[in-house]
């Protein structure tokens, strides 16, 4: 049981400017002071706006190089807060999503993510969504953001780094087999713009393939190819 836990939020961005706004805010208006320790922003490299954006709303910028995993990690290190929350810069977490995290926190539950909706009326989306209140490690991904105490990361040995794709799964799957991972019975929205850009089915495939292709064995390396070739626009 943690005492007196306090939220350190890491969000990791790459030319971000159309969203990070929008999070920081949203962040800000639905959460209480007192549970916030620091929101931290991490950026991979950002041409556009994104770093200035951040700046002006006054939360805490940390330059990095690209890579989520390494830019997840250097955010974690920095974290005064005793409980960290991995976000995703388009995705919006619930309400009060703060007591909630910190009420599970309390009574032991170390680490676990939000079910998922997408911010989009597609049935099709709505159907592979609500496979995320399951509580099976193929169920799981960043989007769903990913609460943990600081003590129990650092137990962990972190993201693991070689990993450009699939860094949150892979580190899930490892969490899974460390402790009783938490499905938070409240949902947090998701941008379905990739969805939008490339196509639901088609995306919704090379994703599963993806995690088809780490269940019989693929490394880093193979996945990020694979991720190159059928997904990046």
């Amino acid at each position: 049981m943690t005492q007196n836990p306090r939220i350190s939020i890491i969000i990791p961005v790459l030319n971000e400017e159309n969203c990070i706004g929008a999070v920081l805010e949203f962040l800000v208006k639905n959460s209480t002071p007192a549970n916030i320790e620091e929101i931290i922003v991490v950026d991979g490299g950002s041409s556009d706006a994104t770093v200035a954006i951040a700046s002006r709303l006054g939360v805490q910028v940390v330059r990095s190089s690209k890579g989520r995993a390494k830019q997840m990690n250097i955010g974690s290190k920095l974290a005064r807060g005793n409980t960290l929350y991995f976000l995703h810069v388009d995705t919006l977490p619930p309400k009060n999503f703060d007591e909630t995290i910190l009420n599970a926190v309390r009574i032991g539950n170390a680490a676990g993510c939000f079910r998922m909706k997408f911010d989009s009326s597609s049935r099709f989306l709505a159907f592979f969504a609500w496979f995320t209140k399951l509580n099976f490690k193929v169920c799981r991904g960043g989007d769903q953001s990913l609460y943990i105490t600081k003590t129990l990361f650092q137990k962990t040995g972190g993201f693991n780094e070689d990993y450009l794709v699939y860094e949150d799964n892979e580190f899930t799957d490892r969490l899974y087999n460390l402790t009783d991972f938490k499905i938070l019975p409240r949902h947090v929205i998701t941008s379905a713009r990739r969805y939008e850009e490339r196509g639901e089915v088609a995306l919704q495939f090379h994703f599963g393939m993806i995690h088809l292709k780490n269940y019989l064995g693929a490394g880093p390396e193979e996945l990020y190819e694979y991720y190159k070739r059928k997904i990046t626009i």
